[in-house]
């Protein structure tokens, strides 16, 4: 069922999904969630298809904020809301409503939204597109227990991650760190197999994939050694390699559908890593409502070094750089090991003469 409402208000509308629900027969409201997507009308529908998508695992009312923004100054001045109200069939497991904010409205999006909250549920806001720096600061995003952007959709993605880590606080999360979830669990149970001691890490994947320095950012922290960030084609993430002495782990995808794991001592084998659509990833971050500490610690961890050839490694040159060459701090590798050199003999007593 579908209900158009032009110049209406949140009161109106919530007489509308009540209405709504008893012409279907279903009165009662079994919804676990508000998920709120404020995105603009060229991404709208995409966002809605996802969240439909992910409601028929978490049944919730979706409200779907559009901030129409007006072009001439009389316009502007003019506050008018639009709503489109789906329950049923339409809606998927849940209840739809698309807001459409023109005017003056668009500045107070949170007055129209607020009443429209599920009592006594939590309340997730996902910006599919352009987030504001600080979503926690955000007026709507005040409204959420946990806020979810994609660093993926902005034009500078390494810029968009300094913001993040800057504005962080508990509850942001980011679907550039989801997609990153079977490659950490693939690492994790590779490591647990093999317990050795990793020397070195590289991982590559295409240039502007926010995942990649998320990825390598999460190693860094974790492992406590250098991580060199390079480049490839894509799609997406390609290959983690981690350096040990008894030689390296290697997950490889190439193709963005089936990777291959190489482990020294055990054959190659195919697991399965394909490329997750929007739908799933967002059903992954609405299974957790609580803080996400390892994402925290790892994006603190090396948002001040991207780009850097080794977010580990800097300090250890900044120290070889400021000792003397012929310091013994200088002394690296082989020759750190080596047996120190013995003192030079004394000078030989002289004779006493006869």
């Amino acid at each position: 069922m579908k209900i158009d409402l032009t110049e209406t208000t949140s009161s109106k509308i919530n007489a509308a999904l009540v209405q709504a629900r008893r012409d279907i027969g279903t009165p009662a409201i079994g919804m676990v969630l508000t998920l709120v997507i404020v995105t603009d009308e060229e991404n709208a529908y995409d966002a809605l298809k996802s969240a439909n998508d992910a409601a028929h695992e978490h049944p919730s009312r979706i409200l779907v904020v559009i901030k129409r923004v007006s072009r001439s100054p009389r316009s502007r001045r003019d506050a008018r809301l639009d709503a489109e109200v789906r329950v049923g069939a339409d809606a998927g497991s849940g209840e739809t409503v698309v807001l459409r904010l023109h005017g003056e409205l668009v500045n107070h999006a949170q007055s129209v939204v607020l009443p429209l909250l599920l009592p006594d549920a939590p309340v997730v806001v996902w910006w599919p597109d352009d987030a504001p720096p600080d979503v926690a600061r955000d007026p709507l995003g005040a409204l959420g227990q946990r806020r979810i952007t994609d660093t993926y959709a902005s034009e500078n993605p390494q810029d968009a991650l300094t913001q993040r880590a800057a504005a962080y606080a508990p509850g942001d999360t980011d679907l550039s760190w989801t997609r990153i979830t079977p490659w950490r669990s693939m690492l994790a149970a590779a490591l647990d197999q093999q317990p050795v001691k990793v020397s070195s890490v590289a991982v590559e994947g295409e240039a502007e994939n926010p995942s990649c320095e998320l990825l390598a950012m999460w190693l860094a922290d974790r492992l406590q050694v250098p991580v060199r960030r390079m480049s490839s084609d894509g799609p997406g993430l390609t290959s983690v390699r981690l350096e040990t002495k008894d030689g390296d782990i290697v997950l490889d995808r190439a193709d963005g559908s089936l990777a291959t794991l190489c482990m020294p001592g055990q054959p190659d084998r195919a697991v399965a890593l394909k490329r997750r659509d929007t739908a799933e990833l967002l059903a992954e971050e609405l299974r957790r409502l609580d803080p996400d500490n390892i994402f925290e610690a790892a994006l603190k961890f090396g948002v001040s070094k991207l780009g850097a050839e080794s977010p580990a490694a800097a300090p250890a040159k900044a120290e070889a750089k400021a000792a003397p060459a012929d310091s013994p701090e200088t002394v690296t590798g082989p020759k750190a090991d080596s047996a120190p050199a013995k003192p030079a003999a004394k000078p030989a007593k002289k004779a006493p003469a006869k």
